[in-house]
């Protein structure tokens, strides 16, 4: 009889780390979820004007440690977490949306007076203009709300007659004394072809107090091009010549870049 062959059969030990390594504990669904928004908005940061760029990428490294602190301190509390999470998406979305810059097809045209900024026309009136030209003009003023765009555009191509910067008020943008007591700047944009002169004034409100622009005296500027920035809206004012056929009337909708607001007889 052949001899019983004894196989000696080892168990493996309780501590073994490499059968009975603890599985490390997965990170809360919110904290993915928040890693994949914030992924996602950094690449839509290419949308984002240069102007608010710094701040809401300050703001949203504000909202990503918040966000680690609340799971890291109370993880009991999902309910506080959530809420927070919610609220932190709600901010940086709500922000991003006051400095999109969508891309957009400008119009160009000889003769034609584009929208400078985005917004609703809230006046529409012959006045008198006392800074540069002191004459009567016809003035067309857009309201910025935080909804729209915030980027300003020139609305014709020329060179750059005259430019002011004025300190001042931070009164309610629609106020009529805005134009003259708030922080604002001016500028006149000569077309020696349509030989026409055009003025400009961005409008510092009681939210916008900061206002930026790219253009200085004697520089030549092409219709559409950006020239400022107003930081969380507030308005613009065009002073235009009396003999301009108007496109547009109070209450009207415009695009900057997009929307003609005058014509004038060349």
């Amino acid at each position: 009889m052949c001899a019983g062959v004894q196989v000696e059969i080892h168990s493996s030990s309780p501590t073994d780390p490499l059968t009975h390594s603890p599985t490390p504990p997965l990170p809360p669904k919110s904290s993915i979820f928040a890693s994949y928004i914030v992924k996602h908005i950094m690449q839509f940061t290419r949308f984002i004007h240069k102007e608010g760029r710094k701040i809401i990428i300050g703001f949203l490294t504000f909202l990503v440690v918040l966000n680690f602190c609340t799971h890291y301190f109370m993880p009991e509390n999902k309910l506080f977490n959530l809420l927070v999470l919610v609220a932190s998406l709600g901010g940086i979305i709500f922000v991003m949306s006051f400095f999109r810059n969508p891309k957009r097809k400008l119009f160009m045209e000889e003769g034609a007076i584009i929208a400078p900024a985005d917004g609703k026309v809230v006046v529409v009136e012959e006045t008198f203009e006392g800074e540069y030209f002191k004459d009567r003009r016809l003035q067309v003023s857009i309201f910025m709300s935080v909804k729209n765009v915030h980027v300003n555009r020139t609305p014709i191509s020329g060179q750059v007659k005259y430019f002011k910067y004025h300190p001042g008020k931070y009164l309610l943008a629609w106020h009529p004394k805005s134009s003259t007591e708030n922080e604002r700047t001016t500028f006149v944009i000569e077309d020696d072809d349509d030989n026409v002169e055009i003025l400009m004034r961005q409008i510092a409100g009681t939210v916008a107090r900061r206002i930026k622009f790219y253009v200085d005296e004697g520089e030549e500027v092409t219709q559409g091009a950006e020239f400022g920035f107003i930081k969380f809206g507030s308005r613009v004012d065009l002073f235009l010549p009396l003999n301009s056929q108007l496109e547009v009337k109070i209450g009207d909708k415009v695009k900057g870049g997009q929307t003609v607001i005058a014509r004038v007889n060349r």
